[in-house]
């Protein structure tokens, strides 16, 4: 991909998702899970969370699936636009958030490791989203938790930090982990 201007952002995300949709139709996406699933294990027994923020997948987005770790899902509201961790005991949600998200009801919780799902990437650690900015925010008032992105490989782009976009700790890929600098 190219670099892009930030008003090219939404173009810039309709092309990555569009590539997401393509991966997703195609007989490597299973061998891409399955890669992907075994390296997030193996990183996750390093970093051993106590309470891990996942998320909800939408369509082509990496399934983080059954993991043995107690875990907690995002609720976002619209108005205020704001989001929160909500503990999850695994079983298929019943209720949404404000977005259309399942999610969990449980009590609002703050994990130490949260896996963040990547519409688009960087090198240098900064994620592309699908616009909204609710996990920048939460992860401006949270600095101390440990990021993980996780994205297909073919998400690998660049665009010109904004002042709100916060980098992660780690991206996590089908083919490789990318610790920032």
């Amino acid at each position: 991909m190219t670099a892009t201007h930030p008003a090219d952002r939404p173009d810039l995300r309709r092309q990555l998702l569009a590539a997401r949709r393509d991966l997703a139709a195609t007989p490597a996406f299973q061998a891409a899970e399955h890669a992907l699933r075994q390296a997030l294990a193996d990183l996750l027994a390093q970093l051993e969370p106590e309470l891990l923020g996942v998320y909800w997948p939408l369509p082509g987005e990496f399934d983080v699936g059954t993991l043995p770790y107690p875990r907690a899902l995002p609720f976002a509201r619209r108005d205020p636009a704001e989001m929160v961790f909500r503990r999850w005991d695994g079983a298929a949600p019943s209720a949404q958030d404000e977005c259309g998200i399942a999610t969990a009801t449980g009590a609002v919780a703050v994990p130490d490791v949260v896996l963040v799902p990547c519409v688009g990437f960087t090198r240098e650690g900064f994620r592309l989203g699908y616009g909204g900015g609710y996990f920048d925010r939460w992860l401006a008032s949270h600095p101390g938790v440990t990021t993980v992105g996780v994205a297909w490989s073919g998400a690998e782009t660049h665009f010109p930090v904004e002042a709100h976009d916060r980098a992660l700790t780690l991206i996590l890929t089908e083919r490789e982990l990318i610790a920032p600098d």
